[in-house]
């Protein structure tokens, strides 16, 4: 494993050989057969497009690099009424303004250091998953992946090469060892999503996770309590105060404040063009062009959270 040193952001890394996708794709074929896997028809968008499969324009590569990226859990300031409401932005949500070339880049100067191999981002890997099997982290009980340090402060990121790394770092799948006699994840999450898990997967109840009902358009449904929400999209009500995120949950990213104008017009729903760029370079959730489908989430989640 190798932390970036002089780089604008920190990473740590594992590899694996190809020869384990099917080792992988039985992982989640299992909890299929098993009904494990929520039926949530949003949940079920997110997973179902995802295979272990060697991508067709690399039928030679043999290894997958699992990337780790640490970020910090954002903050915002919306001012609105005279008053300043602090809300949260998730890691996973906000843009760092790294690039997947970067990323690219750095894999091939600084991971594989030779010439002439090629690097493929994918998509179609569950990279949780692949980041405890690799043993770059392990499972929480709330089925999030932590990082030794850097909690789940992170984003993760797959790419396939058709170099072929000595090391394979094959694991067992593993629980954290501080989430064997705790349960403060299960008690902080106010819809009942996280079980108190006794087997080896790892599995929660994503119908009943938050996130999966505010990171997209419509209403929220009424048996989530109003103050459940926590957060501008996403939720941290079991990773705030998870003791895995004790020596990184207080380093916040600042984002730019939301003046008092500019909460007012987004509340009313007014369609604006200079408010959607505007948003879009404060709060990095998304880019201009995509605004039509962005504000009215966005708009909808801080109405809940200003009350």
């Amino acid at each position: 494993m190798y932390s970036g040193i002089n780089l604008d952001f920190k990473y740590k890394y594992r590899t694996i050989s190809v020869e384990h996708l099917k080792d992988l794709q039985e992982d989640i074929d299992k909890l299929r057969r098993e009904g494990k896997l929520s039926d949530n028809e949003v949940y079920r968008s997110y997973i179902d497009t995802k295979k272990f499969e060697i991508p067709e324009n690399l039928p030679n590569a043999k290894s997958i690099i699992i990337l780790a990226i640490f970020s910090k859990l954002a903050v915002v300031n919306f001012h609105l009424d005279g008053k300043i409401h602090e809300i949260m932005i998730p890691p996973n949500y906000y843009d760092d303004g790294t690039t997947v070339e970067d990323f690219e880049n750095l894999i091939i100067k600084d991971i594989i250091q030779e010439p002439g191999y090629k690097v493929e981002f994918t998509r179609k890997l569950h990279v949780k998953l692949l980041a405890v099997r690799s043993g770059l982290g392990e499972y929480g009980r709330n089925n999030i992946c932590y990082i030794d340090g850097w909690g789940s402060m992170i984003n993760l990121f797959a790419f396939f090469t058709d170099f072929q790394f000595e090391e394979d770092n094959w694991t067992e799948i593993k629980m954290m060892d501080q989430c064997k006699n705790c349960t403060i994840c299960i008690n902080n999450c106010p819809t009942n999503a996280i079980p108190l898990i006794s087997d080896e997967n790892f599995v929660i109840d994503a119908g009943k996770c938050i996130s999966v009902y505010n990171e997209i358009q419509g209403i929220i449904p009424d048996w989530i309590p109003t103050d459940a929400h926590n957060a501008l999209i996403g939720c941290m009500r079991c990773q705030k105060p998870c003791p895995g995120n004790k020596e990184v949950i207080n380093l916040t990213e600042k984002l730019d404040d939301i003046t008092e104008n500019e909460t007012k017009v987004l509340l009313e729903g007014q369609r604006d063009e200079k408010l959607a760029n505007s948003l879009s370079k404060k709060l990095k959730i998304f880019s201009p062009s995509n605004s039509d489908k962005s504000l009215p989430v966005i708009k909808r989640n801080l109405a809940v959270l200003v009350k």
